[in-house]
C-alpha cells in the first residue's frame, strides 16, 4: 500500500474530529470565533512539529520562495473562508448533510488541478470520483421526498450552493498547499509539507487575529475563555492538516481528496452517537457509493 492512503485516512479521521468539535463550539463563539480556533490553537504545535523533523528526524529547513509565499497565502485564506462556510453551513443542517455538501471537493480539486498544474487523472479514477459525488448528492437528498422539484432544490438551494462554494474553495486551498510545498524543493515531502503548514497557519492565525480585532475584540476574549475544549479543536485541526499536506505533496490533490471522502464515513458515526441526528436508507445508499468511489480511486 502505497504511503499516501493511509496518511490521507487518517487525516480525514482527525479533520471530521475537529469539525466535530466545532460543531459545539458555533453556538458559543460564533461562526468566526469556531473557525480561528482552527488555526490558532494549532499553529504553535506546527512549529513545534518542524522544529521535531528538524533537530530529532535529522530534516534540513528548506529555503522559502516568492512562490511559496504566494500559494502559502492563496491557500491559507481560502481555508478560512472554506473553514467558515463550513462551520455556518452547520447551523443550516445537520451535521452529516453539512458536511456531505462540502465533499463536492474532489471534482472540483480535480479540474483546479488540471488548469493550476496540468495534472491528469485516469479514466477509472474519473469514474469513482463521480460515483463518490453521486454518493453525496443521495445524502443530502435523503431527507426529502424523490422528486424533481427537491433534486433542483438539493443541487441550487441556498445550503447546497454554500456548501458547494465550501468544496470549491477548499479545492483551491487543497491545490494552493500543493503547490506551496512543490515548491520548495526541499529534502522531502515530510519536511516540506510541515514548513508549509507552520507557515500557512501562522499566517492564518494573524490574519483571523486582525479580522476579529477589528470585528468584534469580544470574539477574542471568548475564544481564550474556552481554551480547553478551543485547544483540541487546534489539536485535531493541525494534525488532520499536517495529514492532508504530507499526502498531497506525494500525490495529485484530487485522489487524495476523493479518498479523504471517507471522512464522511466517520461523520455518519459521530452524528450518530454524538448528535444524535438521526440515519435512513438513502444517507446510507450515497454512504456505500462514497465508499465505491474511494475503493475505485485505490484501485485504480
Amino acid at each position: 500500500m502505497e504511503l499516501w492512503i493511509p496518511i490521507t485516512i487518517a487525516a480525514a479521521f482527525m479533520q471530521n474530529l475537529r469539525s466535530a468539535l466545532q460543531k459545539h463550539l458555533q453556538g458559543r463563539l460564533g461562526t468566526r470565533g469556531a473557525s480561528f480556533v482552527r488555526f490558532g490553537y494549532g499553529f504553535p504545535i506546527a512549529i513545534l512539529y518542524v522544529l521535531c523533523l528538524h533537530h530529532l528526524g535529522g530534516y534540513s529547513f528548506p529555503n522559502l520562495n516568492w512562490s511559496f509565499a504566494l500559494w502559502s497565502v492563496v491557500g491559507g485564506l481560502a481555508q478560512i473562508f472554506a473553514t467558515m462556510m463550513l462551520v455556518y453551513l452547520f447551523s443550516l443542517r445537520n451535521f452529516a448533510v453539512g458536511t456531505a455538501y462540502s465533499k463536492t471537493e474532489p471534482v472540483q480539486a480535480a479540474i483546479f488541478g488540471f488548469v493550476l498544474l496540468g495534472e491528469k487523472l485516469s479514466p477509472g479514477s474519473v469514474a469513482a470520483i463521480i460515483v463518490g459525488v453521486i454518493g453525496v448528492m443521495l445524502i443530502s437528498m435523503a431527507k426529502l421526498p424523490l422528486s424533481w422539484r427537491n433534486l433542483l432544490v438539493a443541487l441550487t438551494g441556498r445550503t447546497a450552493l454554500i456548501g458547494i462554494a465550501s468544496g470549491a474553495v477548499f479545492g483551491v486551498s487543497a491545490v494552493a498547499y500543493r503547490s506551496a510545498a512543490l515548491s520548495l524543493e526541499g529534502p522531502g515531502p515530510v519536511m516540506q509539507a510541515a514548513v508549509t503548514l507552520a507557515c500557512v497557519t501562522s499566517f492564518q492565525t494573524m490574519f483571523m487575529l486582525v479580522w476579529m480585532f477589528w470585528k468584534d475584540k469580544t470574539e477574542i476574549f471568548e475564544v481564550l475563555r474556552s481554551w480547553r475544549s478551543s485547544s483540541l479543536v487546534g489539536l485535531a485541526g493541525v494534525l488532520g492538516s499536517a495529514g492532508w499536506f504530507t499526502a498531497m505533496a506525494l500525490q495529485q490533490v484530487a485522489y487524495v481528496r476523493a479518498l479523504g471522502q471517507i471522512e464522511l464515513v466517520f461523520t455518519f458515526m459521530a452524528s450518530y452517537f454524538l448528535f444524535h441526528e438521526r440515519v435512513n436508507r438513502l444517507e446510507l445508499c450515497g454512504c456505500l457509493l462514497i465508499l465505491c468511489g474511494i475503493l475505485g480511486v485505490i484501485f485504480s
